[in-house]
Order: structure tokens, then C-alpha cells, then sequence
């Protein structure tokens, strides 16, 4: 099945609209993006979510959120190698070409009950049971849940030194 060349387009630029409020960057190849912009909306058409087009998907929502694009490992795999899994998100230093990447390995855990940041304790878990620590923006209260802070504050766009370590 074919996809419309302008719901391609439409989608890569409501990505790119995104991406960019958040502080993130799409890769600077467009061919390569509009291919995953295509992948991304042939699994939409198939599941009804638009699952990481790199990865083999369940075809079940729950089995697969930690894959809907931006999927988990998103901020991860932009920290430590530059690019995302399927390297439609990249950072500054390798959109710049002032770095360059290279393999990435899937960090995708291969059982179900491995996946997600809360799945072994649960939402609402006690504070300091959570498996990641929270960070919070100093300048706009922005909290979120992972190994470090973000690069930039997708509300406020502080830069990484704005965070403080909440719990």
C-alpha cells in the first residue's frame, strides 16, 4: 500500500514542529526522513499507533509503547551516541556535523515486563524506589523520571545546567 506523499510530508513537518518546541533535532538527511516518516505512518495504517520503524512490533499497544515514536530510549541513545535507534532524532553536534555516529545498539529489553521506566515498581512507587531519578528545571518546575537530565527543557528550553536533582 502506498502512502500519500503529502500526508508524508505533512507528518515530517508536524515532527519537525515538534521535535524542535521539545529542543530535539530531526536528522538533517531529508530522503532518510521522509523514508521513516513512511515507516512510521505504514505502522499507524497497520496498528493504529506509529511504532519505531526499526523494530519489530507486536501489533498490540500495551507491548509496544515503549516503541511509539519518540519511544523510550529516545533521550538515552541521544546522550550517549548522538542519534536515536533509527536516528530520526539527532543531536546538535551530529546535525552540525561536528560529530558523527555510529551502530546503536537496541536498548529495548526483549521481555514485556522489562520494558517502560516504572515497570518494576509501579506507578506512584515511594520516593526513592524509583528505578530513575527525577530532575527538575529550575527555571520552569519541568520534572521527569530518567538517568539525567534533559539537554534542553522542552517547556522552558533552559539548558541541561538549569536541572536539579528533585528526588
Amino acid at each position: 500500500m502506498e502512502i500519500d506523499p503529502g500526508r508524508i510530508e505533512k507528518t515530517r513537518d508536524r515532527l519537525n514542529r515538534e521535535a524542535e518546541a521539545g529542543g530535539y533535532l530531526l536528522n538533517p538527511d531529508s530522503a532518510f526522513v521522509r523514508e521513516l516518516v513512511e515507516g512510521l505512518l505504514t505502522n499507524e495504517d497497520r496498528y493504529g499507533y506509529p511504532a519505531c520503524p526499526c523494530r519489530l512490533a507486536a501489533g498490540d499497544r500495551t507491548d509496544d509503547l515503549d516503541i511509539i515514536c519518540p519511544c523510550d530510549y529516545r533521550d538515552p541513545d541521544l546522550a550517549e551516541y548522538g542519534a536515536c535507534y533509527c536516528a530520526l532524532y539527532v543531536s546538535r553536534a551530529v546535525a552540525e556535523e561536528t560529530a558523527k555516529t555510529s551502530s546503536i545498539p537496541d536498548r529495548r529489553p526483549p521481555r514485556r515486563e522489562d520494558r517502560g521506566q516504572f515497570a518494576s515498581t509501579g506507578a506512584g512507587a515511594p520516593a526513592g524506589t524509583l528505578p530513575y531519578p527525577v530532575w527538575r528545571c529550575r527555571v520552569c518546575g519541568y520534572l521527569c523520571a530518567r538517568e539525567g537530565p534533559p539537554d534542553i527543557c522542552p517547556v522552558c528550553k533552559a539548558r541541561k545546567d538549569r536541572f536539579e536533582r528533585f528526588l
